[in-house]
């Protein structure tokens, strides 16, 4: 490629804060919720590279065409890779994409097309951008992108703290994780934590119906919990895990869950997936849905706790029916009734229109919304 500088590139990345920055001189995005993509272009040739370095071009080919019609004809640029569903942004559907076989990635990409969310401006024909401010390249970026039509978009940029928290709010019914700060006067750093993430942050109590042994200290050592809640059926469903505990609490945990272990799976609501866990076992074969691509090796297997025990939970947000991300132990909550743990505590975000998001990055229908609050 005949670019100021060669693939592959790591990205800026971000640390995470409780709440958005003070005083002047930030630009705030959304944050979505998608996969980081560098995107390199030369005249026809076109290289998606992901945030850990790797070719992305086969996974969402559906992207080459839209990119070439909408990006300059060299340049870098960085942004994410979504998919929108029916209730907002899809993880669960790109993750789908990263497929060994072309033909279902194929139908995949017809069934659910892919877009791509630029918001910075890295190169621009022989101008090696990186150094510039922020301000400068995002100015730079909506002049370059000024004709670009979906499913290649800008992302929403505002310098109005206040707006930006009202985003905090509004454009997680819309799948969106959070909400991005940046300095404006900061040239882009690859590799370094220079931006500031801002995401959701909620509680839940669960029940803990089982665990893993942690890959290094099986039996000796407690890996993770593995959660659930109750629906209004009252059927019990796995939701996620925590796993975030110190060597000297996984330790303990072995023996604070040792009485819970006993006759576990009598009754046990995940009785059903023990069964089959311990089955597939045995004719050497690997449970369906277990392991994937992205913990391929890695140990899934699990060992049943008799539902009794309740603990408290932080999380960003729900994708579908289970927690996105892990979820961080708080503390035991012996005074709450397993019973209790049900979906209907959970906080309900209300829909927001995706298309009011992508709607306003494009300069022709609402005009760009970088200067909003400036």
């Amino acid at each position: 490629m005949r670019l100021p500088f060669d693939p592959p590139l790591q990205p800026m990345l971000s640390s995470a804060a409780e709440g958005l920055p003070g005083g002047e001189g930030w630009l705030f995005e959304p944050k979505w919720d998608g996969f980081r993509t560098l995107v390199f272009r030369d005249g026809d040739e076109i290289l998606l590279q992901s945030r850990d370095e790797k070719p992305m071009n086969r996974y969402f080919p559906e992207l080459e065409a839209p990119l070439a019609r909408s990006l300059p004809a060299r340049c870098v640029v960085d942004g994410e890779v979504v998919i929108v569903g029916a209730a907002g942004l899809d993880f669960e559907a790109l993750l789908l994409r990263i497929h060994p076989a072309a033909s279902r990635v194929k139908l995949l990409a017809s069934q659910s097309p892919a877009s791509f969310v630029a918001w910075d401006l890295l190169a621009l024909g022989d101008e090696d951008l990186r150094e510039a401010p922020l301000a400068e390249r995002r100015d730079r970026l909506e002049q370059a992108l000024a004709g670009a039509a979906p499913p290649v978009h800008i992302s929403p940029a505002t310098r109005d703290r206040a707006l930006a928290e009202d985003w905090f709010r509004r454009f997680e019914g819309a799948g969106l994780d959070g909400v991005m700060a940046k300095r404006l006067d900061e040239p882009y750093r690859p590799g370094e934590r220079t931006m500031i993430k801002v995401k959701h942050a909620r509680t839940a109590d669960c029940v803990v119906a089982g665990f893993r042994w942690h890959k290094n200290g099986a039996g000796t050592m407690v890996g993770s919990l593995l959660l659930g809640l109750y629906d209004e059926d009252g059927t019990l469903h796995h939701v996620g895990v925590t796993a975030a505990f110190s060597n000297a609490v996984r330790k303990q945990l072995v023996a604070e869950l040792a009485p819970l272990r006993t006759n576990a799976l009598e009754g046990h609501p995940w009785g059903d997936w023990a069964q089959a866990q311990t089955d597939a076992s045995a004719a050497g074969q690997r449970m369906p849905g277990a392991s994937s691509r992205w913990n391929r090796g890695k140990d899934l297997s699990w060992e049943p706790l008799r539902p009794e025990r309740v603990c408290e939970v932080a999380y960003d947000h729900m994708q579908g029916t289970r927690f996105r991300h892990a979820a961080q132990f708080v503390r035991w909550r012996p005074d709450k009734q397993p019973r209790d743990c049900r979906y209907d505590q959970l906080e309900v975000t209300p829909a927001y229109e995706l298309e009011r998001v992508f709607g306003a990055r494009d300069p022709r229908r609402a005009g760009s919304t970088s200067r909003q609050g400036s």
